[in-house]
């Protein structure tokens, strides 16, 4: 996923993000700098429309709170806007939800790595969702079939290890686990199978 950098030499602040950025574009807002994005691959579109789908399904289900999609901004700061692929906000924070944005931190943020999102999703947007509190940050790289997840603790973020070296829990989502040899199947499994299976399974041996 290729990414037009907006940049002048002022910095924009939340207000100019939502008046240049059309809706419906995915777009993020990093300490000033409007960064737009283009079309996703398939492969990295397919992965967000996979995790949002198993998401979405489990928080429903358990009523936890609500499941967005990237197109949504959170507002963390006046130069601060960032669209995660796939964000979790639990039911203490729905009141946080404004008209054409949510303000405050998620309490999951995922990114889907692509080549040109690399550097600010393993650097800038990684600082950014710390320092904003967020709770759980998961990073799914397709191109290193790699998957890192991170929890906040004492305000900083650390890797989280996966049991069996596939299998990751989530604490703010509770009850919610991922395989993440799913991710990187050469097919990506049948999501109403994987959804049944962390509803009502454990994950196989």
């Amino acid at each position: 996923m290729s990414v037009a950098r907006i940049s002048e030499p002022a910095l924009f602040t939340v207000d100019d993000f939502f008046r240049m950025v059309q809706d419906g574009q995915k777009a993020d807002l990093l300490d000033g700098v409007i960064h737009v994005a283009s079309p996703d691959t398939p492969k990295n579109n397919q992965l967000a429309n996979f995790i949002l789908i198993l998401m979405d399904g489990y928080a429903d289900a358990r009523d936890l709170g609500e499941v967005f999609a990237s197109r949504v901004a959170f507002v963390l700061s006046e130069l601060r806007a960032p669209e995660p692929d796939v964000a979790f906000v639990s039911q203490r924070r729905l009141e946080n939800i404004a008209e054409g944005r949510i303000i405050g931190a998620p309490d999951i943020a995922v990114e889907i790595v692509s080549r040109d999102s690399r550097g600010r999703d393993y650097g800038e947007k990684k600082q950014l969702y710390e320092e904003a509190g967020v709770h759980e940050y998961w990073l799914i790289d397709p191109l290193q079939r790699e998957a890192a997840f991170y929890r906040l603790e004492a305000g900083r973020f650390a890797q989280v290890p996966l049991e069996r070296s596939r299998i990751f829990r989530s604490e703010a989502l509770p009850g919610f686990w991922l395989d993440v040899e799913w991710l990187f199947a050469e097919r990506l499994p049948s999501r109403r199978a994987c959804l049944q299976e962390i509803l009502f399974g454990e994950p196989a041996t």
